[in-house]
């Protein structure tokens, strides 16, 4: 099996200043995705310089004021948590400042996408504007809410959504991949998980593999806080284990200049899709009840 040291990051190894995640497309070892995880104590600021690329700034926990260097605030109310509903949010362009600051403390993720192009403005993006979709059925049912991709909120080159599985589903399944470009069928993207996982030594597992001319081979057991970094191949299932509800944020990006997110199934694997149709998604969903469902 591959060294998943790669690919795999517990916790707290892979933190700098003031994030307790720091992935760039240099740690990685590719050319766009990147995530950052900020902890910011009550009353504390920090100035984030975007450089080559653009950001979204997610509240997980807490709220947080962002104000641009050219004047613009946007209030985040943010949320209690990942699993009590969907957040509102800030998008911000390449070679721009703001600071983030938090009255009440919180954490905040900080996706990113490496870009040449820098067209788009500074610009808030409201909760009740967050699609929630359930996808799958039975136990392969999870809640997907899609902050930033194609046709829910515009962007360079980032896509950004939230997928929750409720304890003993399995998510991301049938297993897919998307890191060659073929028009109309699949998109070449970077892709990483970073998880959260509900409940007091709550674990799950998430699966990477690899095609024969590109080999990578991940069964990685994850705790929240942890990240996954997929450069390519198959990846999924995602096994929440029973008791133990499962959350992880996807942030991918790549080269293509048409931003898409086209998936390709396994083909040993996919025929699971058609199974759903003789059965119901997990009443556990959605997440958070009618908030979380807006």
């Amino acid at each position: 099996m591959t060294d998943t040291s790669k690919y795999h990051l517990p916790k707290g190894t892979s933190t700098d200043g003031p994030y307790d995640l720091l992935v760039t497309p240099e740690s990685a070892g590719w050319d766009h995705s990147g995530l950052r995880i900020l902890t910011l104590k009550p009353g504390q600021a920090h100035a984030l310089s975007t450089g080559d690329s653009e950001f979204l700034v997610l509240p997980l926990n807490g709220g947080c004021t962002v104000t641009t260097a050219d004047g613009q605030t946007f209030e985040l109310d943010g949320r209690s948590g990942v699993f009590a509903s969907v957040t509102d949010f800030a998008y911000l362009p390449r070679e721009s400042e703001a600071v983030i600051s938090s009255a009440a403390g919180g954490r905040f993720a900080l996706p990113s996408a490496r870009t040449g192009r820098g067209s788009l403005p500074a610009r808030y993006g409201r909760q009740e504007d967050v699609p929630v979709e359930l996808r799958g059925a039975g136990n392969c049912s999870r809640q997907v809410n899609n902050y930033c991709l194609p046709g829910t909120f515009e962007a360079e080159q980032l896509l950004v959504c939230e997928v929750l599985t409720p304890g003993g589903n399995w998510s991301s399944y049938p297993p897919h991949k998307h890191d060659e470009a073929r028009p109309g069928t699949e998109s070449e993207l970077e892709e990483i998980y970073w998880f959260e996982v509900a409940g007091e030594g709550g674990f799950a597992y998430q699966r990477v593999y690899g095609t024969e001319d590109r080999p990578i081979d991940v069964l990685a057991e994850v705790r929240s806080g942890d990240t996954v970094l997929i450069p390519h191949g198959w990846h999924g299932p995602s096994i929440a284990a029973p008791g133990y509800d499962l959350y992880y944020l996807n942030a991918m990006a790549g080269p293509g200049q048409d931003r898409a997110w086209l998936i390709c199934d396994d083909p040993a694997h996919g025929w699971v899709r058609t199974t759903w149709a003789s059965e119901y998604p997990d009443p556990r969903l959605p997440f958070g009840g009618e908030e979380a469902g807006r």
